[in-house]
């Protein structure tokens, strides 16, 4: 499980990146937010809630009055850390509010934290802010504790998630985020373009497009045009597309029609259009018979000819995936396999999981479940393939002028990331040598000098824009 952004926590945030300026007397709550950017785009929607209600944010759990925890219940090791977080909150605060998606199990969590004022399951922001008001309760200034011009946010002032519906429509066997988040409920698309350009107006420089499952955006809503904006993907990116700053697209299945959306990473910066010639799509496996024993759609060679035909419309597009080994019953030959497709597909950016048990998923119950030390074993020379594809594809780019955005500035550089590279998840391209005028948000023209496994380095040729 991953922590979005890494310095969130209370206990880890010496210079948060949200206001925390407090009047005398003004009620004050602390975040610990776990898991995926669905999660954190929760807390951002709960701590706006709460700054508008007059409630002050704090950088440390001894300032909060209580301390929500927003956790994360994908997996039993994500589950652990959810629970560790609880209980490093109950104990340095006493006060604790939990939600999120682990809070679909409370007698999980009082069973082992019996003392938390509240669980509460994830997008029940209602049940949050009541859960806050009898534990803390409200004393706003009418003269001082106005709405805030823009909402609270918990990623740099440059970039922001952007969620555009909830929910799942698959059956994974390996995966409860369906019984978690119900089934797909996609957001109309003009209240995500209306948010969008409320974000851009901001200072947001890069959108990062997020969901359960991108590509099936609109269906429940049958693709309508409400307001002038049609609830479909390929839409909904050619809409947003047209806002100026970059738009990256998260968590895409293959489906036929994403085709229709590589033209328009084709003509990013050309014809005023910003989708970034970016995907990020769950393969999950390559070997038919485990994608069957998965649940999921059974075409890794189809899977091929699309992103051959994909890269022969948008040569440098960046492909993203994530991939589970040592699910139950995954033979040598079916993992050979993998490294195989892996090999043909040559992908930019992979991650993979070792497969785990997770209580209440279909998948538990499947016969042959792999010993722990194969599963290491397989994880271990995916990596080794996967980090030499990385390294061959980042080695090609030395010589190149590419342009990146900054992230960060300190005495020692720049930490930038270039279009192929997502926060937190991807490499990065750093900068050593006269960065001194950079700061966060800058897009800027670099040539790449060097390359290692995962990350770049380069020097600065010409900014681009302005300084935010």
């Amino acid at each position: 499980m991953s922590q979005n952004p890494p310095l969130l926590r209370p206990d880890l945030a010496p210079a948060p990146i949200f206001d925390t300026s407090r009047r005398e007397g003004q009620p004050t709550i602390g975040m610990v937010s776990l898991g995926c950017p669905k999660a954190l785009v929760d807390s951002e929607r709960i701590l706006t809630r709460l700054r508008a209600e007059g409630y002050a944010i704090s950088p440390d759990y001894k300032g909060a009055g209580a301390v929500i925890v927003n956790t994360c219940g994908f997996l039993d090791s994500a589950k652990a850390e959810s629970l560790h977080a609880i209980g490093e909150a109950l104990a340095e605060n006493g006060k604790v509010i939990v939600t999120g998606c682990l809070g679909a199990e409370p007698e999980y969590i009082t069973g082992a934290h019996p003392s938390v004022l509240a669980v509460t399951g994830p997008q029940q922001y209602e049940q949050v802010l009541d859960a806050v008001h009898h534990a803390v309760p409200p004393s706003p200034d009418p003269f001082i504790d106005l709405l805030p011009a823009s909402g609270v946010t918990l990623t740099p002032r440059h970039y922001s998630y952007l969620k555009i519906s909830e929910g799942c429509n698959h059956a994974c066997k390996f995966c409860i985020i369906p019984d978690m988040r119900g089934k797909l409920v996609s957001r109309p698309a003009y209240a995500v373009i209306r948010e969008a350009e409320k974000l851009v107006e901001a200072g947001v420089r890069e959108l990062l497009v997020i969901s359960q499952d991108t590509s099936a955006y609109g269906l429940d809503r049958k693709f309508a045009t409400e307001r002038g904006h049609r609830a479909h993907i390929t839409d909904l990116a050619r809409d947003l597309g047209q806002l100026g700053v970059w738009v990256r697209l998260h968590y895409v299945y293959p489906y036929p029609h994403v085709r229709d959306l590589i033209p328009l990473m084709a003509a990013h910066g050309e014809t005023g259009g910003s989708v970034l010639p970016y995907l990020d799509i769950p393969f999950q496996h390559a070997h038919p018979d485990t994608l069957k024993r998965m649940a999921r759609p059974a075409a890794a060679a189809k899977t091929l000819d699309e992103i051959t035909a994909w890269r022969a419309v948008c040569p440098e597009i960046t492909l993203r995936s994530t991939f589970i080994v040592g699910y139950p019953g995954e033979t040598e030959a079916e993992f050979q396999t993998l490294l195989d497709w892996l090999d043909e597909a040559q992908l930019d950016r992979v991650g993979c999981f070792q497969y785990e048990n997770v209580k209440g998923a279909r998948a538990n119950d499947l016969p042959d479940h792999v010993p722990d030390e194969v599963k290491q074993d397989r994880w271990d020379r995916f990596m080794q393939k996967a980090q030499a594809i990385s390294e061959a594809k980042l080695a090609a780019k030395v010589g190149q002028r590419i342009e990146v955005i900054v992230d960060s500035v300190d005495d020692d550089g720049a930490t930038c990331r270039t279009k192929a590279d997502a926060p937190e998840i991807d490499g990065n391209l750093f900068i050593d040598e006269r960065f001194q005028s950079l700061s966060p948000g800058d897009i800027v023209s670099v040539t790449v000098d060097e390359a290692g496994e995962y990350d770049l380095w380069g020097r600065l040729q010409i900014a681009t824009t302005a300084p935010l």
